[in-house]
């Protein structure tokens, strides 16, 4: 049996050393939220507010598409889906509270938020 001061440790951290820590943005995920836009009034097109909505988006998002629901007599409601990465936190809500600084929008509500390894 050896001595114990002339046995030497052995720690194996084979990851400590490996280059893939590096590589972590490269490989996360991404949020996927689609937001409901409530307008003040009846609107005949979303094209305005469409515009409005791009350029109060954040450098690191992408918008992934619109869409259009019916509320009623008339009255439909924006959809909008943005595509956030997942390390931003408060994201989502910070860019809820913008939607709902836009001219002629009443209302913004988060409808769903899903992950997306994309």
């Amino acid at each position: 049996m050896e001595n114990a001061e002339n046995s030497v440790a052995h720690t194996s951290a084979p990851n400590a050393a490996s280059q893939d820590h590096k590589r972590v943005n490269e490989r996360m995920g991404s949020v996927i939220v689609t937001y409901k836009v409530f307008p003040e009034d009846i609107m005949e097109s979303f094209d305005g507010m469409k515009k409005k909505i791009e350029k109060c988006l954040p450098k690191f998002a992408s918008l992934e598409g619109y869409g259009e629901e019916p509320i009623a007599f008339g009255l439909k409601a924006l959809l909008v889906q943005v595509r956030f990465p997942e390390d931003k936190t408060g994201i989502v809500d910070e860019f809820e509270t913008e939607l709902g600084k836009i001219e002629h929008v009443s209302q913004v509500q988060t409808l769903m938020v899903h992950r997306s390894s994309r």
